[in-house]
């Protein structure tokens, strides 16, 4: 087995790894519906929305406290996260992913981590690894972002190399808030992204869905 710790987050943070966070679009579907999300330019503009002001932030920020945490403390951040989410289908992503990633790493590597949010999870599974906290932080919001705009992709529709150029131009992004969230108390955990929360409950009852949030 390799030691390599980038190698190993690439393989847990890959679409490959089982957690089904192809299924998720974290209420762009209903973006897109709506016609706030139609090109490049406004993907973008919606990524760097949930990247520096929802989830992503406050998720990096989650893993930090979670890589960092003893049993009992991780079973506070683990309710702290389900509490954050803003809608049934935000914490179905959160949960389900959470649990279907806890379950590959334990028959992969023995452990015993209990059903957790995704973030916490992935924060508790790499300190066991032993993998740096700082790369989980970089590569686990690059994912998230890239996640959505694979998403955007089939939803838009928006051919793979404008997609590809949305993630690339939130790199900086990602990486400034992974060095913000290795040391950010969990009191300043907060979001502002009302139009992406408020389109991940206009999701719950959209007429046609390809995903499930």
């Amino acid at each position: 087995m390799t030691t390599d710790a980038a190698m190993l987050l690439h393989q847990w943070l890959s679409p490959a790894f089982p957690v089904g966070a192809f299924a998720y679009s974290h209420g762009l579907e209903y973006a897109v519906h709506a016609g706030e999300v139609s090109d490049r330019a406004t993907l973008e503009g919606w990524l760097e929305t949930a990247l520096r002001l929802g989830a992503g932030r406050s998720d990096a920020i989650l893993l930090a406290h979670a890589y960092r945490a003893d049993p009992a403390e991780l079973a506070e951040i683990a309710e702290l996260a389900a509490a954050l989410a803003p809608s049934a289908e935000r914490l179905l992503e959160t949960e389900q992913q959470g649990r279907a990633f806890a379950e590959t790493v334990n028959a992969l590597y023995g452990h015993d981590l209990p059903p957790m949010p995704y973030p916490v999870v992935l924060g508790a599974a790499a300190a066991r690894q032993g993998l740096p906290l700082a790369e989980t932080l970089r590569l686990s919001l690059q994912a998230f972002a890239a996640n959505l705009a694979s998403a955007a992709v089939r939803l838009v529709p928006l051919g793979q190399t404008d997609g590809q150029r949305a993630v690339m131009a939130l790199l900086p992004t990602c990486a400034a808030l992974a060095d913000e969230a290795e040391t950010a108390p969990l009191d300043e955990i907060g979001s502002c992204a009302l139009s992406i929360d408020i389109a991940a409950m206009r999701h719950e009852t959209q007429a046609t869905r390809l995903f499930r949030s």
